[in-house]
Formats: C-alpha cells, structure tokens, sequence
C-alpha cells in the first residue's frame, strides 16, 4: 500500500475575497524556493490512525495551534510524484499566522556531512487569495484549492483586490 498524509486546507472569507492558509515547508531543501513549494498542513498517520484524525493532529503540530471548531470538508485525495496519496479536508477558520509556532525535524546536514542539524518543519505560514495560493501550492495540491473553489463557487476572476497578506516567518 503506498504511504499517505492526510492535511487541513484551512480558508476564511475578508469582505467578499477568500484567503487560504498555507504553510512553507522548513529546513534547508526549501529554503530558497518559494512558488510551487508551499503547502496545506499535512502528515503521515500514525499507526491505524484515522486519516480525518492524522489531519487534525498534524494540523496542530505544524501550527502550534489548536485547529478552529466546524465541520470539515472533504477534497478527496491527490498523489504526489513520489506516489503517497495525500487527503484533504478544508475547513472555514481562522488562525493567526503571526503565532504560528512549527514542531521541529531532525535531519543530516549538509548531506554526507555526518552533523545532524534541527529544522522546523515549517519556517513561514500565511494567508494567500485563491490565485496567489495557486502558485504558492506544491502543484500536485492545487486540485484541492480547485476542487474548494467549486463547492464555494468562486474563481480567481471575481477575486475582489484586498491588501496582499503578510507572510510570517517561524524563526
């Protein structure tokens, strides 16, 4: 069976635009990339945990912070190109990126070099409108902002003009 994740694609409406909530994914790798290299908060499951209760954990993991109250909706699931299968679900809240506070990964750097060095798992999060999420997206997520856009009915062609969010850095 091929590995999943299971991730909370977490939206709120400002007047009459969405903003999304995405994360940058930390450590070295990431470090310098920036469009197509975001993500929705997303990780493994843990045993035979659920995949809608490996979200909800992850999603606090990553955000140190308490995932807002409401009903979830399912996006069904997208393959990345290393063949995990990632599910999502999104869910209208808010969270303050400014407090976002990431767990940490451990992992060898600089690759061969034998020193293990300590990474958040996230080093930004922010809140885009659906276009600017678009690019900011790892490109096998987009269908989940896609997929969220139709049930809400709204496209980026309607996408009142609103101050572009600021993104917070975690270290």
């Amino acid at each position: 069976m091929a590995k999943q994740s299971a991730g909370i694609l977490l939206y709120q409406k400002v007047g009459g635009s969405y903003l999304f909530f995405l994360a940058h994914p930390g450590g070295p790798i990431w470090a310098k990339r920036n469009q197509g290299a975001w993500s929705i908060p997303k990780g493994e499951p843990i045993g035979d945990e659920p995949l809608i209760e490996a979200a909800k954990r992850e999603f606090a993991e990553e955000n140190g912070q308490k995932l807002p109250d409401g009903d979830l909706i399912a996006l069904g699931e997208a393959k990345q190109s290393s063949a995990k299968l990632v599910h999502a679900w999104a869910l209208q809240g808010y969270i303050d990126a400014k407090l976002v506070k990431s767990n940490t990964f451990k992992m060898e750097w600089p690759p061969k070099s034998g020193n293990i060095q300590e990474f958040p798992e996230n080093d930004r999060a922010a809140w885009f409108k659906l276009s600017e999420a678009k690019l900011k997206l790892f490109k096998y997520q987009v269908v989940f902002l896609e997929r969220l856009a139709d049930i809400l009915k709204i496209s980026e062609a309607a996408e009142p003009e609103i101050a572009e969010p600021r993104q917070q850095s975690l270290l």
